[in-house]
């Protein structure tokens, strides 16, 4: 076998053993962020529009959906269980009425600002495996392989 047939060889079986090793490991972090979530009395579709809302402010309804990767069929469903939890309410957007925003209410605020510090220090406990270099390297990696798997055609 030729060095360049070689190095192909490695590079495949690498790229395999790579996407197993991220896909078990990431089905392992999420398996902890839901059981999180989950202590919270939330499930992840709901816990995102509220983290979303309480770190970035009111949103519009239509945009939610892209914001945190869910149909727009999804976002609707969800706004409304979290309306009828009294944790956001709807607001007709004053200089186009075809737009409506979500807002927390006072009960999504209050609830937030006790479950979002508990929630990242999970996270930090959940992805304390890395030191903060090592999670700043893997960042900036997998920025790069995300880039790249975009634009593969």
């Amino acid at each position: 076998m030729q060095k360049n047939d070689q190095s192909n060889v490695e590079d495949r079986k690498a790229s395999l053993k790579l996407f197993v090793v991220l896909h078990r490991a990431l089905q392992s972090i999420e398996k902890q962020v839901f059981r999180d979530i989950k202590s919270h009395g939330l499930n992840l579709t709901e816990f995102a529009v509220l983290e979303l809302l309480f770190n970035k402010g009111d949103q519009p309804i239509q945009m939610i959906g892209k914001k945190v990767l869910l149909a727009s069929s999804s976002i609707t469903y969800v706004v409304d269980k979290l309306e009828e939890k009294g944790l956001l309410k709807r607001k007709a957007c004053p200089k186009d009425r075809r737009v409506t925003y979500a807002v927390l209410t006072n009960d999504g605020k209050d609830l937030m600002k006790d479950v979002f510090p508990k929630h990242e220090q999970a996270l930090t406990e959940i992805l304390g495996g890395l030191s903060v270099i090592e999670k700043q390297r893997m960042i900036e990696q997998l920025k790069i392989l995300g880039l790249h798997a975009e634009h593969y055609s």
